[in-house]
């Protein structure tokens, strides 16, 4: 396969597909999952027809990045490995489609929270802005318009919805029964 090869979906054939995001395909792996990451592009909660080449394998290596540096009992995550040989052998007659951009990572329960840090006011936070004066429970200056500058960035967290639209909440509800999601 070569670099500049799109993948919009993949069909990996030997492995149950258990779901496919927006631009992430999940196959069970019996004790692990595989997260494949594609070139979809998913914008304002929509898939696009169209997607954008090796996308998948940014995002794949920005996220090993960012596990890397959150190693330890401190902050434990459900990474186990992106060496292609240090996945399961089912997983080898697609390595070409998997090189750069999978993940082999634990079962977990996830936390259905999107995180979104927002310097700007658009889109879903606008909506709300214009309905209350405030996103996600911060309180903004009257007088904003589409794509204002905002005073100092605020922490937006939404539920992260399996399809359709994620909703804005307040870091509050974010928190909300969430005790109960772990590592094993």
């Amino acid at each position: 396969m070569s670099a500049s090869t799109l993948v919009l979906e993949t069909a990996l054939s030997g492995l149950t597909l258990q779901r496919r995001g927006k631009v992430r395909d999940v196959y069970d792996l019996g004790d692990h999952l595989l997260i494949v990451a594609t070139d979809r592009i998913s914008a304002f909660d929509y898939v696009l027809g169209s997607g954008i080449p090796d996308k998948g394998k940014v995002l794949t290596q920005l996220s090993a990045f960012w596990f890397g540096k959150i190693v330890g009992d401190l902050v434990p995550h459900h990474l186990v490995s992106i060496d292609l040989a240090e996945f399961p052998a089912e997983t080898r007659p697609h390595h070409d489609t998997l090189r750069g951009r999978s993940m082999l990572v634990k079962k977990t329960n996830p936390l259905p929270v999107e995180c979104v840090a927002r310097g700007f006011l658009s889109g879903s936070g606008l909506k709300d802005y214009n309905k209350t004066g405030a996103v996600c429970g911060h309180q903004l200056p009257a007088g904003l318009v589409d794509s204002s500058r905002l005073p100092a960035p605020i922490f937006t967290p939404a539920t992260k919805a399996e399809s359709g639209h994620d909703e804005n909440i307040s870091e509050a509800q974010a928190g909300e029964d969430r005790k109960s999601t772990r590592l094993s």
